[in-house]
């Protein structure tokens, strides 16, 4: 009862700090920075931190990552207590990164006992049984001498210890508990196609629940093995497992300590192969930080190419799906020594891009979690952010959507061809700056929207079925591309496609449309994926010059929307009139309609990190006279915007647009 009072009270300066027009937590609002942790550090980090503007202190002293400290926190949870009671007295939080599945021996080459040779039955192992044991070199973050190990999950008394170790992190009064990369091994070099673990305590944890023998009943990397299926949906479930653990036992002694997952891949295969979804993983933990750089295209944003920004948006703008709420950190790089850009430029894009879409940052230096590459930037920046939080933080609920269907197994097993069809897609619609918004199966059944598409959404279960089938009774379109509904959640091939049932095809190698009864286009040939394809062609090179009437990929997407509009009957709540190189999410926010833009015009990786004004973009709201429109350019001052009144229509026209900015009605 006594140490549940204390930390009571070392979390009650915080609480009461929290403004009182905040409903969403402090997870919600942050604008982080990174440190290393030390006991004497604490005060310089916490000042820092106010003098930057930082709000979500994120620090680093690694309990169970490190063998020493695995084996005698002492000395570290002195330190985490510390850094916490500072946070909290200056108005501000703090979380505590931790490893994963990863711990390091320093100077292992002059010790006796290291993780390896005292527990070699712990480490992950290949199928031809080499151990996941490492050296320097093998990653930037491993010293020479040192020795770098990754453990199963399933290691019991490994586990316990690690929980353990949790449990007295949050017991510190600390706000959060940050896992970093809880991966299977398959990302350091040689590893790659591995689909690792097979140490004997995974290998029998799989036995046990699938009665199949991993090292010899699955063809690796054959996805048409169906014993390969059942070990990609182990692998995932495993570390979803592990993370729910761990948020349990961080709640079991700090209910108010949150729990955030690191995860490097986003929505594309990577996260098959690493085991980490984000999808799943949203479930389990308050807040997930995405480490979204290569996957998403580009690495930096000075790197970054305009489509680049396109396949990160839909990766962003997915991940706010996945969390229904929870919040999106975004610990992604900036500038990394690209001599032809400027630093602040491309900090200011990547800034610029999350807020638009509703994500938090985290501002680091080059491919680090601390620093900065240039802190006046980053104190404007923050300070703007706070000044604005709630324009881009409160939550953004639909209007009238078209609704765009993430299909996890579909990804699982056909990510090639299920993530250029679903980028595809996701960037028709917001090049054509319609209001869109990303469904998943746990939203599916509650979709309001006028029209949902089901890009190459091959596999699909029962449950799926039965509520698209409702949507469709109810009187929403589809357009259904592709193989979708071929096979089960499980992979396994159908005898009859029950959305070819459905819509009534009687030829599905055919495309076909229907005005009347079910309304729906069908495309067998995926327009999502052959739009991408088109993009990666020729959208870059037109993007730099800042021209695209009459291209290739215009004229698609004119096809495109035509039809969308013609089969599914709905004028969009909100319409807006700009180049396909501005980027529009439209939702309600604080109870009224924003319109978020982003414009990619005229960047060039690696050459040019300013844009190419956006001249005479046109938004129209439902509305009436009388209604107040204002508008916030990125970094800016609120301004008013000069309406017209049009049939019971609010049009208003933005002169210029550099970077983004947010229009609404008030």
């Amino acid at each position: 009862m006594k140490a549940r009072l204390a930390v009571f009270l070392c979390l009650l300066p915080a609480l009461l700090a929290i403004p009182a027009e905040r409903k969403q937590n402090w997870t919600h609002f942050v604008r982080i920075g990174g440190n290393s942790l030390r006991i004497d550090r604490v005060d310089q980090i916490v000042k820092d931190a106010v003098d930057t503007n930082v709000f979500g202190i994120e620090t680093d002293n690694d309990i169970p990552g490190r063998y020493d400290s695995f084996l005698d926190p002492a000395e570290k949870l002195k330190a985490i207590a510390a850094v916490a009671a500072k946070a909290h007295a200056a108005n501000n939080y703090a979380f505590v990164y931790i490893a994963g599945l990863e711990c390091i021996t320093a100077d292992a080459d002059k010790k006796t006992h290291t993780f390896m040779k005292d527990h070699p039955d712990w480490v992950q192992r290949k199928i031809t049984g080499e151990p996941a044991a490492f050296g320097g070199g093998s990653a930037f973050w491993i010293r020479k001498g040192d020795e770098d190990v990754w453990i199963s999950p399933y290691a019991p008394e490994w586990r316990r210890i690690y929980m353990e170790r949790v449990r007295q992190i949050a017991a510190t009064g600390i706000d959060g508990v940050y896992v970093d990369i809880p991966y299977w091994m398959t990302h350091f070099e040689g590893w790659e196609d591995t689909w690792a673990s097979f140490d004997d305590y995974t290998v029998a944890a799989f036995k046990r629940e699938t009665k199949l023998d991993a090292r010899k009943d699955i063809r690796l990397g054959d996805f048409k093995d169906p014993g390969f299926r059942r070990w990609v949906d182990f692998r995932i479930a495993t570390l979803t497992a592990f993370m729910r653990e761990i948020d349990e036992n961080v709640k079991s002694v700090n209910p108010n300590c949150m729990t955030i997952a690191e995860i490097y891949p986003g929505i594309e295969e990577e996260a098959v192969r690493v085991g980490a979804d984000v999808y799943e993983m949203y479930g389990v933990v308050d807040a997930v930080a995405h480490e979204y750089n290569l996957a998403s295209g580009g690495g930096t944003s000075a790197a970054k190419t305009p489509l680049d920004w396109f396949g990160h948006l839909a990766g962003v703008q997915s991940f706010r799906s996945f969390g229904q709420g929870k919040p999106s950190w975004m610990l992604t790089y900036s500038w990394d020594g690209e001599k032809g850009v400027d630093r602040r430029d491309a900090m200011a894009n990547m800034f610029m891009a999350q807020v638009m879409s509703g994500a938090n940052l985290w501002d680091a230096r080059g491919h680090v979690m601390s620093g900065s590459n240039d802190l006046p930037t980053r104190t404007k920046a923050f300070g703007w952010i706070k000044e604005h939080e709630q324009i881009f933080y409160a939550p953004r609920n639909p209007i009238a959507p078209v609704g765009v269907y993430f299909s996890p197994r579909t990804r699982n097993y056909y990510a090639e061809e299920f993530i250029a069809s679903y980028k595809g897609t996701l960037a028709l619609l917001m090049q054509s700056h319609l209001e869109f918004q990303v469904v998943t199966p746990a939203i599916l059944r509650s979709f309001a929207g006028p029209v949902l598409i089901l890009p190459e959404a091959r596999c699909l279960s029962s449950e799926e079925i039965d509520a698209v089938r409702s949507l469709a009774a109810a009187g929403r379109s589809l357009v259904v591309t592709g193989e979708t509904g071929r096979y089960d959640e499980r992979g396994e091939t159908r005898s009859a496609n029950p959305i070819h049932k459905l819509l009534g095809l009687k030829r599905p190698d055919q495309r076909a449309t229907s005005t009347t009864g079910a309304k729906f286009i069908y495309d067998p040939a995926c327009p999502g994926g052959a739009y991408w394809r088109l993009l990666t062609e020729e959208f870059d090179s037109l993007a730099a010059a800042g021209k695209a009437a009459g291209s290739r990929f215009d004229e698609f997407r004119g096809r495109f929307v035509k039809e969308l509009m013609q089969v599914s009957a709905f004028s969009p709540a909100v319409e807006v009139t700009a180049s396909p190189f501005v980027a529009t999410q439209i939702a309600r926010a604080s109870g009224t309609p924003h319109v978020f833009l982003a414009n990619f015009k005229g960047l060039k990786s690696k050459e040019n990190a300013r844009q190419l004004p956006e001249q005479n973009i046109t938004i129209s709201f439902p509305g009436k006279s009388g209604s107040r429109v204002r508008m916030l350019h990125f970094l800016g001052e609120v301004q008013d915007l000069k309406p017209d009144y049009r049939d019971g229509r609010i049009v208003c026209v933005i002169p210029e647009l550099d970077k983004g900015a947010v229009v609404w009605v008030e």
